[in-house]
């Protein structure tokens, strides 16, 4: 189905108004729509059956309790690359047996905590992290189930920030060092080698870079089972890119990325896991918001809305682009400048955009924001973090409240001597 439509002229998340959740809850708020993250899991699902397959929820893309639910209803488990995401996971009814622990900085207590919890599998990213691992393990009387990531240098031709498959990029192990590492895993008692794990990036356009890194995962595969060290699990990572516009900006969709890992790995007998985050829930979600101004200057015409960089920094981030939707269903069309009302030229959320005219206090809607955006907010300029919302069908429920100014200023405490 069609997410976002247009019903009576008005905007419609599922079969039920924006409008109408507006009218109970101020803007700015996030919506999400239940039915976009149920089918995007399927989309996956459905077309990976010809493989061994667990599918692990990028938590980071949305850390909401309510999402992570959503997903682990249908089966998945979780990528966490926190203490804190799993925490959320596991309270969210994920099973500690369906978690992968990523992430390059993980520190002694995170490792602690997850080794007590005993998850499925560390993916581990440097050498320095495998001797802290292993005496963790070995001072608990247990054995750490690892994948070593591997950097396979491949370039995803993606966004610099979110481009992690590049030898000069700070995560995994080079490609040139793999068995070096396992040899040395082998060989420790706090460790049990279990797989490998590749992740080249974020947003990723092309199937091509993908298929590129996991023959190079493959052929090591191979290399490792020749040096006598058996690897049953190969985690592919995630990174599939949305379209963020109307236009179609991405050469593949998720059902070909899966018949692609179903030729490349049908053939070997490995468990496949895989990472998806954005591809899940980027496009369930609406930043719904309202035009406080209309400020025509010498040069342009500026929408200010409610909703602020804060709110969602993908565009002052990464210039990222996402459509922006009337509430109402017109014909007629304004080049503006949509910007925020923080004090910063960077709390811009669209330039020189044309889009359906609006007039001060009317409604907008930010589309595609269900990944990164609520997670990656902060209360810069003493703002409250908003709420979020999930639809299914006709109704709605409020998954996260709005902050108010007595919590926010209250995490503050005087010194001792003021």
């Amino acid at each position: 189905m069609n997410i976002y439509t247009y019903k009576n002229e008005r905007l419609h998340i599922e079969n039920i108004s924006i409008e109408k959740i507006s009218k109970a809850i101020k803007t700015p708020f996030y919506c999400y729509s239940q039915t976009a993250i149920q089918q995007a899991y399927h989309s996956y699902s459905n077309n990976l059956q010809e493989l061994d397959v667990m599918i692990c929820y990028a938590v980071k893309a949305n850390t909401n309790q309510s999402v992570i639910r959503v997903v682990a209803d249908l089966g998945a488990g979780a990528d966490v690359v926190s203490e804190g995401e799993l925490r959320r996971a596991l309270q969210a009814g994920i099973p500690a047996n369906k978690i992968v622990y990523s992430g390059v900085a993980k520190t002694e207590s995170e490792l602690m905590f997850a080794l007590k919890k005993d998850i499925f599998q560390f993916n581990v990213e440097s050498e320095n992290e495998l001797d802290l691992l292993n005496k963790l393990a070995v001072n608990c009387n247990k054995k750490a189930a690892i994948a070593f990531r591997i950097n396979p240098d491949v370039d995803a031709d993606t966004h610099e920030k979110i481009s992690t498959g590049k030898s000069e990029n700070k995560f995994g192990i080079p490609i040139e060092n793999a068995r070096e590492i396992y040899q040395k895993a082998a060989k420790l008692l706090g460790i049990k080698i279990q797989g490998i794990d590749v992740h080249i990036g974020s947003q990723i356009t092309k199937l091509a870079p993908f298929k590129k890194a996991f023959e190079r995962i493959k052929l090591l595969v191979s290399e490792l089972n020749n040096d006598g060290i058996n690897i049953p699990v190969i985690d592919v990572g995630g990174g599939l890119g949305v379209n963020y516009q109307q236009k179609n900006t991405i050469d593949y969709k998720i059902e070909d990325y899966c018949q692609m890992l179903v030729e490349t790995f049908s053939d070997i007998n490995c468990k496949i896991l895989l990472e998806p985050g954005r591809s899940l829930v980027a496009n369930s979600g609406l930043l719904v918001s309202k035009v406080v101004y209309k400020k025509q200057s010498k040069e342009r015409v500026f929408l200010i809305i409610d909703a602020a960089m804060n709110d969602l920094l993908r565009p002052s981030m990464y210039n990222a682009y996402h459509d922006i939707l009337s509430i109402k269903e017109k014909n007629e069309q304004t080049t503006y400048d949509v910007v925020g009302p923080v004090c910063e030229t960077g709390d811009t959320f669209a330039r020189n955009r044309t889009m359906t005219s609006m007039n001060e206090g009317e409604l907008l809607a930010i589309a595609n924001v269900g990944a990164y955006g609520s997670v990656m907010a902060s209360t810069y300029n003493t703002r409250l973090l908003i709420p979020e919302v999930l639809v299914k069908d006709e109704q709605y429920s409020i998954i996260k409240a709005r902050t108010n100014y007595d919590e926010l200023i209250n995490l503050d405490r005087l010194a001792s001597w003021q």
